[in-house]
């Protein structure tokens, strides 16, 4: 199985960061993302990031790349931080979330596994969930999720416009529990898929 991962916007997407300019959501997604990459390949694991430029990538292009490899061989999961506002003022919002396109879908059963992972990691974050459907994650249209032919989750993690996600964020301890939950989410899915 081939993990594609995919690091949200680029550094001429306007706004995407946090009111004081300290954390740029490019820029922290692809630290993440390369986080991710290297200990998913320490494991074994084959993983692979679709964007490396610094620039954004057009969706369009992203998709591209990813649907490149076999659907039935692929899982792309795409990290991005949330954000509550336009970025200009601090706001209350917090948390931690997946998304899925519409559906049942196999993308479902990998957002079983990063929430779970981000329910053990992050203790006392609040995990935003929607049962709706009887699962946990969000469902969207968006192009990233509906576009691409493999099962594709995109994780918020936590929220660039809330100043207390912002610190835990920036730390240390933070940049690894967000690679973790991502390492985690993704082995227990592998797992769970060989049964």
């Amino acid at each position: 199985m081939k993990i594609l991962i995919d690091n949200g916007h680029g550094s001429n997407t306007p706004g995407k960061c946090s009111p004081d300019g300290r954390l740029k959501e490019y820029a922290y997604a692809r630290e993440i993302a390369i986080r991710l990459e290297a200990e998913l390949r320490k494991k074994g694991i084959d993983a692979e990031r679709i964007v490396k430029e610094e620039i954004d990538v057009p969706l369009s292009e992203r998709c591209r790349r990813a649907n490149e490899y076999k659907a039935s061989d692929t899982i792309l999961v795409s990290i991005h931080c949330n954000a509550a506002g336009s970025g200009s003022e601090w706001m209350q919002a917090r948390g931690w979330e997946a998304w899925t396109s519409a559906g049942q879908t196999k993308a479902d059963k990998l957002a079983d596994s990063l929430y779970a992972a981000a329910g053990r990691l992050l203790p006392g974050m609040k995990i935003r969930k929607d049962m709706s459907d009887g699962d946990a994650d969000k469902e969207s249209g968006f192009y990233i999720l509906k576009h691409t032919k493999c099962p594709a989750v995109l994780t918020e993690n936590l929220f660039q416009d809330n100043k207390e996600d912002v610190g835990f964020l920036l730390s240390e301890e933070g940049k690894r529990a967000i690679v973790d939950l991502h390492v985690q989410g993704i082995v227990n899915y592998l797992n769970n898929s060989k049964k």
